[in-house]
């Protein structure tokens, strides 16, 4: 199933107020993580699956990328991005990722930030990343972590007094669809395990280089204590791979 919720008018107006869509990489508690995991940028041509608005687009061409492709399904998401884009080195298609079709070793590093869990063939994603990727290339992804999306529900179990008693997790083996509520609006998600997401990169070609479980940083939990929450259980995953070998 090809989700295009953000063209949703009442669904993009709400993703359009949170701070990351206003305010870009900077409100995203888990750049700082996911920038780590990027290889130098400098004369890469550079493929995001699943762009959004465009900030990682734009921050590749920020450290000197020598062209960027910016793909995603929502005509809305697109529109914002080009708005907002004045670089004619940084190309934007309207297309589902699970679609892509781009020519062997096209490009030499791939991003893509919070968009997998929402496609339901992460294997043959994998396989076609691989065959546009350069020999040396790197492929960084960001998923919602399992043990976040287990449970449809994907909230902590309260007290009595609403207090947050812990986040459980159930159902972490079956894997498959979830409908979850995300902006006031009921959405499709796909819950896989973590050895599920290692094990079909190692089975497209891929070498793993690092896995990442970010946490807010010190700093960010000194501005907002509220976030001390998210250092009781993971909310995402990252991982860095490189394509070292034909398949």
């Amino acid at each position: 199933m090809k989700q295009n919720k953000y063209d949703d008018p009442g669904f993009f107006e709400n993703y359009s107020k949170m701070p990351r869509s206003i305010n870009g990489l900077n409100a995203a508690g888990e750049w700082r993580e996911l920038r780590a995991l990027l290889p130098d940028l400098n004369d890469q041509r550079v493929l995001d699956l699943g762009c959004g608005f465009g900030w990682h687009c734009r921050y590749a061409r920020e450290q000197s990328a020598r062209s960027v492709v910016g793909v995603d399904l929502s005509a809305n998401m697109l529109a914002r991005a080009r708005e907002i884009t004045n670089d004619p080195a940084i190309e934007y298609r309207q297309l589902a990722m699970e679609d892509i079709d781009f020519h062997g070793e096209e490009f030499d590093v791939v991003i893509s930030s919070l968009a997998i869990h929402y496609v339901e063939n992460f294997d043959s994603i994998c396989s076609k990343i691989h065959h546009c990727l350069t020999l040396g290339g790197t492929f960084v992804l960001s998923v919602e972590h399992p043990v976040f999306t287990a449970r449809a529900a994907q909230d902590w179990y309260y007290g009595p007094q609403g207090e947050r008693l812990h986040w459980p997790v159930d159902d972490y083996q079956d894997e498959g669809q979830r409908q979850t509520r995300f902006l006031d609006n009921d959405v499709v998600k796909y819950h896989r395990t973590v050895a599920t997401y290692i094990n079909a990169l190692i089975a497209a070609g891929f070498t793993i280089t690092k896995l990442s479980e970010p946490q807010p940083s010190p700093e960010m939990l000194a501005e907002h204590p509220d976030m001390r929450d998210e250092l009781r259980r993971p909310i995402f995953l990252m991982i860095a791979a490189v394509k070292y070998e034909a398949v």
